[in-house]
């Protein structure tokens, strides 16, 4: 045989490296003008759902008081005035104000700070976990699928409100001794809430994985040598954050109702912490002697999680591809 046909045969040379590394480049180039494309695309159909910009506005509104409205309203929440107590509405407290004369608008702009904190912190950690086990389980396939699949199925069924209720029961006031009164507490209800709450994200994230791991752009990446974490992080998750991002506002949602759950159940955070939970807890031996107590309140519960929702809903079709594309 001729040398020239051994060199017809021979390995690729450092050439068709750096071709391939050119040819990526100039694909991941493509894919960040289409995302662009892709996100100003959903933007404006995000801002043809009436509902979700509604929802938006509400929510922008609710956050806004809750982050400035107590230091603009001037009035503790905390100071106790019993010549005033169980006073309905009026100019000078617009919600009322408690069996104890404290005015529950100044203490629904507080509570609003804490219940909105735990909403997107518990949210954090239950996108950030389920995000992590989905991204493990399909990149990885196998024996690792298998694995964290079989947990994600043992954390689904597992009952959430009892197992809530025992954990808090359990461990609240050795973290009150650790933390504080307050952020112990804080700490133990989103940390539970994300734990018993990241199994969608993982199986929504497992799923994309499993598609897009054969992908062109990601066997271009594995040509190259680019690591695992980085074709997981860098080229295959960036793609996956439409369907996550929907998920994370709906578990903000969940998370307000569930932390409002256990304060109506005492098990929340402390009397001189109003959240928003806590104030309906505190005002169940005045339901019928002053309404307002309940009204408020709930409202503001009611108000933060449909507004949330419909951001969700309207993410969830402006990320549609059958409807941007």
């Amino acid at each position: 045989m001729s040398q020239e046909a051994l060199g017809q045969s021979s390995p690729p040379s450092s050439t068709s490296t750096a071709g391939a590394a050119h040819a990526l480049t100039e694909l991941g180039s493509l894919r960040q003008k289409k995302a662009r494309s892709l996100w100003s695309n959903a933007w404006r159909q995000f801002r043809k759902h009436r509902l979700a910009m509604a929802g938006m506005v509400t929510l922008g509104i609710l956050v806004l008081m809750s982050v400035f409205g107590p230091g603009l309203w001037g009035k503790s929440g905390t100071a106790i005035d019993f010549g005033i107590a169980i006073k309905g509405p009026s100019l000078s407290h617009p919600m009322g104000t408690d069996d104890l004369g404290r005015d529950i608008f100044a203490r629904v702009l507080w509570g609003g700070r804490i219940s909105l904190a735990v909403g997107v912190v518990a949210m954090l950690v239950a996108i950030t976990l389920g995000a992590l086990i989905g991204a493990m389980a399909g990149f990885f396939g196998g024996v690792i699928d298998s694995t964290l699949m079989r947990i994600t199925d043992m954390f689904i069924s597992l009952p959430d409100l009892p197992l809530l209720l025992l954990t808090i029961y359990l461990f609240r006031d050795k973290l009150r001794a650790q933390f504080g009164p307050t952020l112990g507490i804080f700490l133990l209800i989103v940390f539970l809430i994300g734990i018993l709450n990241w199994m969608p994200v993982a199986r929504l994230v497992r799923a994309s994985f499993l598609s897009l791991k054969e992908k062109e752009f990601t066997e271009a990446a594995r040509c190259i040598g680019a690591s695992r974490s980085s074709i997981i992080f860098r080229h295959i998750m960036p793609n996956v954050l439409g369907p996550v991002i929907v998920a994370a506002t709906l578990a903000v949602g969940s998370s307000i109702i569930t932390e409002s759950a256990l304060s109506f159940l005492g098990l929340g955070f402390p009397p001189d912490v109003p959240t928003w939970g806590r104030l309906l807890y505190d005002s169940i031996n005045f339901m019928e002697l002053a309404p307002w107590m309940v009204i408020f309140p709930a409202l503001m519960i009611f108000l933060a999680v449909l507004s949330i929702n419909y951001v969700g809903d309207g993410l969830r079709d402006a990320l549609d591809p059958r409807k941007t594309g």
